[in-house]
């Protein structure tokens, strides 16, 4: 299973940025897509995901202003971002958990700063 994540970039504050993650190979059930992030000397936290049920969940500092949502035929899960601020700087990863694993890609830089 190969997770392909993208969409970063340096964005000024109160841009936008759509973050997209392609998932391929023997996936099996889907029980979760999601997006989490770590900051340069901080610890990995979760930003947002999405159950098979397509609830959600969000971490209080970017609850209003990003959504995920995720294509099921495309077995793909995106994140948008609006109203970027500069500690949402950070490493983005998405994630994939499975019935078969618990996959991670590699990760989309996200920069925001003027």
């Amino acid at each position: 299973v190969q997770l392909q994540a993208s969409g970063g970039g340096l964005v000024q504050p109160g841009g936008s940025l759509r973050l997209s993650c392609a998932a391929s190979g023997s996936i099996g059930g889907i029980v979760l897509m999601g997006w989490y992030r770590q900051a340069p000397g901080k610890q990995r936290e979760m930003v947002a995901t999405i159950l098979s049920s397509r609830s959600t969940n969000y971490a209080d500092p970017v609850k209003g202003r990003f959504t995920i949502s995720r294509d099921n035929a495309k077995n793909t899960v995106y994140l948008q971002m609006n109203s970027l601020k500069p500690e949402d700087t950070a490493l983005y990863s998405c994630r994939l958990l499975a019935s078969r694993g618990d996959y991670w890609g590699q990760g989309t830089l996200v920069t925001v700063s003027s």
